[in-house]
């Protein structure tokens, strides 16, 4: 009697699996041509550098202050463009209006890790600044 059971509990086990099987098969969803699914666009670095907005004396770096810095020291590193932004933030448990920079660039821009890497230490050495953050990523960009 046992075996009887457990037998047709087996069966009916593979019903029910080839039951789904069959209805899961007749809902699928129909292929997607993958290139027409594509993000438009091509590879680029990002960078994100975050300044900070005041000195270690409490006296506010501008938005003036900041757009001359960009002018003299980013620019001519990133001439094809960039964005600057008014940000408000917190460092080491105190808040402070601060900048980003966003800089888009491809990847074969050979100088750029260099580049970046002068404009956060001139940043920190005329701004008296502990640290300039730096964030990258790859992203898809399409103009």
């Amino acid at each position: 009697m046992l075996f009887m059971t457990t037998r047709r509990t087996a069966i009916a086990g593979m019903v029910t699996a080839l039951m789904l099987g069959l209805t899961a098969a007749g809902t699928a969803a129909p292929a997607v041509d993958n290139a027409a699914e594509r993000t438009p666009g091509e590879a680029y670095k990002r960078t994100e550098l975050y300044f900070g907005g005041s000195k270690p004396d409490g006296s506010v770096i501008t938005p003036t202050d900041f757009e001359l810095f960009v002018d003299k020291e980013v620019t001519p590193a990133f001439p094809d463009g960039l964005t600057w932004l008014e940000a408000h933030g917190q460092w080491m448990g105190g808040k402070e209006d601060s900048y980003v920079l966003i800089l888009l660039y491809l990847p074969t821009k050979r100088s750029a890790n260099r580049d970046i890497e002068e404009i956060r230490t001139d940043y920190k050495k005329q701004f008296q600044q502990q640290s300039v953050l730096r964030a990258d990523s790859v992203e898809r960009v399409s103009f």
